[in-house]
């Protein structure tokens, strides 16, 4: 018998206020997305308001300009998360019943979908503000990280996004797991923690080596480096994790059961390795070009 760690006994939900028929909760999913955009919020800030990290001490945008851009950045968390994961995972669920693609509460959001939409919102407010575009990019991905890891966190909570079935003394009996996808009768097994993995991997540590950059290898003097290595990172990252992931119901195939659907250069790769793929050339990209302008 495999031994494997009992899930945590925490409840999706932080509390819930009734109000007759109506009643409203509170979630750790939620709470994640507001701290983590708060937090980065106040690292932007901070970097903005410390002028030797930049190039001629001049930051590209003041500190009223990064409060005022935040309202698109969290509209283009949220439109870009919520379309991307409709497009990108459940095209055709949504197609058919289109209403649902504004129903969040039920969940699906992807982070390529997001970070696109804060990509375009970016932008469009540097454009309308004459700002330089990539210097700015540089001040948004130094405050990514603190979400990222928030929200891996709170996916492991939730019980969602949960790993392969593994033998490894840490892995976990995940209560919403599906029986279809376990190798024993009663449809529970031992699981990586892939979301740990991540907000191990995509959070602590990637965000410490962009802070590490920004303000001890002066970084941000350098158009590009700190936003070529977030895309570069986070992709690594998320495609070295992808190995542990189980991969989303909707591309799990019969004789396939590991959701090796999509092919690519004759490897089977998972939706979101695919999704990688471009975020860390256009890193390598941005890395090349800031160390050519050095």
């Amino acid at each position: 018998m495999i031994a494997m760690l009992p899930f945590p006994d925490i409840a999706p939900e932080i509390f819930t206020i009734a109000f007759g028929s109506f009643s409203f909760s509170l979630r750790w999913y939620a709470l994640a997305y507001i701290v983590g955009i708060l937090i980065g919020w106040r690292v932007a800030l901070q970097a903005a308001k410390t002028y030797r990290l930049w190039r001629d001490d001049t930051p590209p945008m003041t500190p009223a300009q990064i409060e005022d851009m935040l309202t698109w950045i969290i509209l283009g968390v949220i439109l870009g998360g919520r379309l991307g994961y409709v497009l990108f995972y459940q095209p055709g669920v949504y197609l058919s019943e289109p209403a649902r693609i504004l129903q969040v509460w039920e969940g699906g959001m992807s982070f390529h979908g997001g970070a696109l939409g804060v990509i375009g919102a970016a932008l469009i407010y540097t454009w309308r503000n004459k700002l330089p575009c990539v210097s700015t990019g540089d001040l948004i991905c130094l405050g990514l990280a603190p979400g990222l890891l928030l929200g891996r966190i709170a996916n492991f909570i939730n019980a969602e996004l949960w790993g392969r079935p593994t033998d490894l003394p840490w892995g976990v009996a995940f209560p919403t797991q599906a029986a279809q996808y376990c190798p024993d009768i009663a449809g529970i097994c031992a699981r990586h923690p892939s979301q740990l993995y991540e907000a191990l991997l995509e959070g602590l540590v990637l965000g410490g080596v962009l802070i590490w950059m920004a303000w001890r290898r002066g970084a941000l003097k350098h158009e590009g480096r700190i936003t070529g290595t977030f895309l570069a990172g986070y992709g690594l990252a998320r495609f070295a994790v992808e190995f542990f992931r189980q991969p989303d119901a909707q591309f799990v195939t019969e004789g396939n059961p590991l959701g090796l659907a999509w092919q690519l250069a004759g490897y089977g790769l998972t939706m979101g390795q695919i999704l990688c793929i471009p975020m860390i050339a256009v890193g390598a990209i941005l890395i090349g070009r800031a160390r050519s302008t050095t």
